[in-house]
């Protein structure tokens, strides 16, 4: 949301994003990456707010081929109330009567199939706005909303009020109205999270995902022996140039976002 990232793997593709752009990666049946932070200003700070969020895979898909895909912030959907007092971004689902622009998730993602109705929304709303999650599109979905920044004064969530940080377990079938009072003093944020569970057993350790203990340790004798096809890279921290600007490189072909005016040029242009 805040800041910018520089991420690089062991599939050559790079990209550095940031500023309400979402980058989604499928690791599948093996990747090394590393998501570094870049000090991109000399002259004020380099703050950086994101959210990491780790999707499972089903055993029929743990070993796919890796996949990497960058949404700009342009292509991000967002609803916004008609009193501009509350605001979701969209990042995975089909909500808010957006239609057809939903971002598509990579195709092997446990999200790509629309029955398993998984979402995933950041919600703000403003002192005094109001705004109504809708119910899940399908049945059998788990929903879990966490409450990340601004509880000041409490806020009504389903007729009741919440004043702490807390993930809320959400009946997702039924329409949720969250309030934010006038009093509060600054605006709520929220994450929601949402999809049918893929209802399989999980094994983990570090950043490996099976389904056995079994499984995992064959996945790291994989790594010791592959490395996951190495490390192209100069160096292990891997930093781009300071003026490189937002970009994606993906199968050797390098994208960027629009190109947006920022406040100096504007300014010049304005002149």
């Amino acid at each position: 949301m805040t800041g910018l990232i520089d991420h690089a793997d062991s599939a050559g593709n790079a990209g550095r994003y940031g500023e309400g752009d979402v980058q989604w990666m499928t690791a599948g049946g093996g990747i090394v990456h590393g998501e570094m932070f870049p000090l991109v200003h000399s002259h004020k700070p380099n703050h950086l707010g994101l959210f990491q969020i780790w999707l499972n895979l089903p055993a029929k898909s743990k070993m796919v081929k890796p996949s990497f895909a960058m949404f700009w912030n342009n292509d991000i959907p967002i609803y916004k109330s008609d009193d501009d007092k509350s605001s979701v971004h969209v990042w995975a689902g089909n909500y808010f009567n957006m239609g057809s622009v939903q971002n598509k998730p990579p195709p092997d993602s446990w999200a790509s199939d629309p029955n398993n109705d998984v979402a995933i929304m950041h919600i703000k709303i403003q002192p005094g706005g109001k705004l109504t999650i809708p119910k899940a599109n399908k049945n059998g979905v788990n929903r879990s909303m966490y409450l990340i920044e601004g509880y000041t004064n409490g806020v009504i969530v389903d007729g009741k009020e919440i004043s702490n940080k807390v993930c809320l377990e959400m009946d997702a079938t039924k329409d949720v109205v969250i309030e934010v009072p006038e009093s509060s003093s600054e605006q709520t944020k929220f994450l929601l999270l949402q999809g049918k569970s893929i209802g399989e057993p999980v094994a983990q350790h570090g950043p490996f995902v099976m389904n056995t203990q079994q499984e995992i340790k064959g996945v790291f004798m994989d790594y010791q022996r592959t490395q996951f096809g190495g490390w192209p890279w100069p160096r292990d921290d891997m930093i781009f140039p300071q003026d490189k600007g937002r970009f994606a490189l993906v199968d050797g072909k390098e994208t960027r976002p629009p190109a947006v005016l920022d406040d100096d040029e504007q300014k010049k242009e304005e002149l």
